[in-house]
């Protein structure tokens, strides 16, 4: 008989191939989503000048956050974006500004390369392809941002916005004690704290 918790995993990979469905149609059909994202994004959530937000580069069809991007640096905040150093790692953050070249990461992603300065953000945007009310996230499986906020939360305040297309919220999640919840979510519906 296989653990209980493996049950849990079969059932994520399950969602992750309905959702992945759901996240394409929702960004077929929302090509101006980023912009409001970000709207709703700097509505809800108050950035004060010099806050670090790590973003992330968009791929296979995410909510994308360059809009969002812009609308930080008018504001004075500082971008980051992630970094994978190795598997079973929590990320690392780099400093980016748009003048910045970038480079191919260990999932295709673009990041800062070497010479961008390490910084800790205040604020982590995280990609997802689902999440519910709660504050539940369902990532791409590799637990990377789980293992990330684990740290973040443990050295100090860190917020963690999942970022996502309104039609990627189900209502409930199959989640484990190692998933790390959010403290808001963001779409181009709206933004709600969790509860």
């Amino acid at each position: 008989m296989l653990p209980p918790i493996a049950g849990i995993f079969d059932k994520k990979k399950l969602l992750r191939e309905r959702m992945k469905l759901e996240r394409d149609h929702a960004a077929a059909a929302r090509p101006d989503a980023a912009v409001h994202a970000a709207r709703n994004f700097m509505s809800a959530i108050d950035i004060a000048d010099g806050d670090v937000v790590s973003l992330y580069d968009p791929m296979r069809n995410e909510l994308d956050p360059r809009p969002l991007a812009e609308a930080l640096l008018e504001k004075g905040a500082i971008i980051a974006l992630p970094v994978v150093r190795r598997k079973k790692a929590p990320l690392i953050f780099r400093k980016f500004t748009p003048r910045d070249t970038l480079i191919a990461g260990a999932y295709g992603e673009q990041i800062p390369d070497e010479t961008a300065p390490e910084i800790t953000p205040d604020i982590v945007l995280a990609p997802m392809l689902a999440f519910s009310k709660g504050g539940g996230r369902l990532g791409y499986g590799g637990g990377f941002y789980d293992r990330t906020l684990v740290q973040l939360r443990a050295d100090g305040n860190v917020i963690a916005v999942g970022y996502a297309y309104g039609a990627q919220e189900v209502d409930d999640l199959p989640l484990s004690p190692l998933d790390q919840p959010l403290d808001w979510v963001v779409t181009e519906r709206g933004a709600f704290r969790c509860v």
